[in-house]
Order: C-alpha cells, then sequence, then structure tokens
C-alpha cells in the first residue's frame, strides 16, 4: 500500500468524500480510499480486489438488515429475491456511476472497461470497495448507514412492486414446473457483430415445442433475462408495468 499520497490526488478523495455525504474531518482513512480506486491494472498486489471482497459483505449485510427493518413481516424467500436484485452488479454499476467513481479511479489508459464483465462489473466492483474502505476505516458502518440506508429502502419498493421481483427467469421457471412439471429451455445465439453492444445475444425461452419469448441483452444472461420477462408477462395473466429492468442481472 502506498505510503503516501499527493496533494492533488487527496484533495480528489476528499471531494469525492463530499459527494457521499461526508464531512471533510469525517475519519476516512485515505489510504484505505486511495487503494479502494486504484485498479489491478497500475498494481497487481496493491489494488481494490481485497476491499472489494469486504465490501460484497457490507453490502449485502445492510440490505438485509434494511429489508428486515422495512419490512418486519415479509417472508425470508422474499428478502433473498429482493437482496439478490440490490446487490446485483446492475444495480451497484448504476450506485457507482450516480457517485462518478470512474472519474477517480486509478487505471491504465483503456482499461477500465476490458476484461470480466466490462464497465458494469468493473464500476460494481469499485463501488463495493469503496464501502470496504469505508468500513475498514471505522471498523463500523457509521460512514455508510445514512446515506446507503435510504438508496435501498427506495430500490426495494420498485424491486417488490414487480410480480417477478425482476427476477423473470425463476419467475418463470415456478410458473413452468407448478403447471407443466418441466423446466423451459433457453436458446442462446450471440448477433453479428454490426449489433448494438446492448443487443449483443439474443435469446428464446420455449416450452416442449411453443416459444414463450425472446429477448436481447449484452450477456447470455441478460438476454434470457429478458426472453423471460417477455414469456412470464405472456403467460402468468400479469400486467407489464413501466419498469426499466430489461436485462436486469440479478446473482
Amino acid at each position: 500500500m502506498p505510503m503516501l499520497i499527493d496533494p492533488r490526488r487527496e484533495k480528489q478523495l476528499r471531494t469525492l468524500m463530499e459527494r457521499f455525504g461526508l464531512a471533510a474531518n469525517a475519519p476516512v482513512n485515505l489510504q484505505l480510499l486511495n487503494l479502494a480506486l486504484t485498479h489491478p491494472s497500475i498494481d497487481r498486489h496493491d489494488n481494490y480486489e481485497q476491499l472489494e471482497f469486504v465490501g460484497d459483505a457490507v453490502v449485502r449485510l445492510i440490505a438485509s438488515d434494511v429489508l428486515l427493518e422495512t419490512y418486519p413481516d415479509a417472508p425470508v424467500g422474499e428478502f433473498a429475491a429482493v437482496r439478490s436484485v440490490l446487490v446485483s452488479d446492475r444495480v451497484l454499476a448504476e450506485l457507482g456511476a450516480e457517485y462518478g467513481l470512474e472519474r477517480y479511479l486509478l487505471t491504465s489508459s483503456n482499461r477500465f472497461a476490458s476484461g470480466r464483465g466490462g464497465q458494469q462489473i468493473r464500476l460494481a466492483d469499485v463501488f463495493e470497495a469503496v464501502l470496504g474502505a469505508f468500513y475498514r476505516s471505522t471498523m463500523d458502518m457509521s460512514l455508510i448507514r445514512f446515506w446507503f440506508d435510504p438508496i435501498l429502502r427506495e430500490r426495494s419498493i420498485d424491486v417488490r412492486a414487480d410480480p417477478a421481483f425482476y427476477n423473470y427467469k425463476d419467475a418463470l421457471q415456478e410458473w413452468t414446473q407448478g403447471k407443466y412439471k418441466k423446466l423451459p429451455q433457453y436458446r442462446v445465439e450471440e448477433t453479428p457483430a454490426p449489433a448494438p453492444r446492448q443487443e449483443r445475444f439474443y435469446a428464446e425461452v420455449w416450452l416442449n415445442e411453443d416459444r414463450l419469448g425472446a429477448g436481447k441483452g449484452p450477456s447470455k444472461k441478460a438476454a434470457e433475462q429478458a426472453a423471460a420477462k417477455e414469456a412470464f408477462f405472456a403467460v402468468s395473466g400479469h400486467k407489464q408495468g413501466q419498469e426499466q429492468a430489461v436485462g436486469l442481472e440479478v446473482g
């Protein structure tokens, strides 16, 4: 871990702290925060990966606690379904983008969007690493929960309003097993190169000889979710709302 932080970098880090609503004298360990914003392409050993590991646990714990506090009478299965969306790469990357983490990330040129899963996963990783740095600074949640709880609470409302909790693959599978005692089958293919990245993969979902739905997405998993979404609303009797979660990857 670097022993010194350049004054210009320190100013950047303190500006980021302000974006999270933290006071200038908040007990943030700037060495840890700097590490949370250091991509492995800069240093193979001193980078955000270990703090991301901690931050992943922090996110899951806070999400679990918020759901229990907000919906004390909900079944555990519902907690798990909603939490899977709240801690998904899609949601965490959106939060990372909202806080502008990419502009603070130390990385070699053209490396941010490369590798495992591209920019979305990288941004989710960095967001988790920052939370890990906040937690390790005080060994408690005092630097996190006052701003993170309201975000999770608001997003949980949207997730619970969806009849499938945005996990259309699981919802469709439950429907087909309950009605036909069979699992749906997915057929996925990569679309031609000129296709937009968000439509890189095309998926169809079939049951017996019937095609239930189809969809596109930036990954195989996202395309399957899009196909399952179309199929779920077609067969379940639910009316499709105005949600913008096509291709949402939960896990």
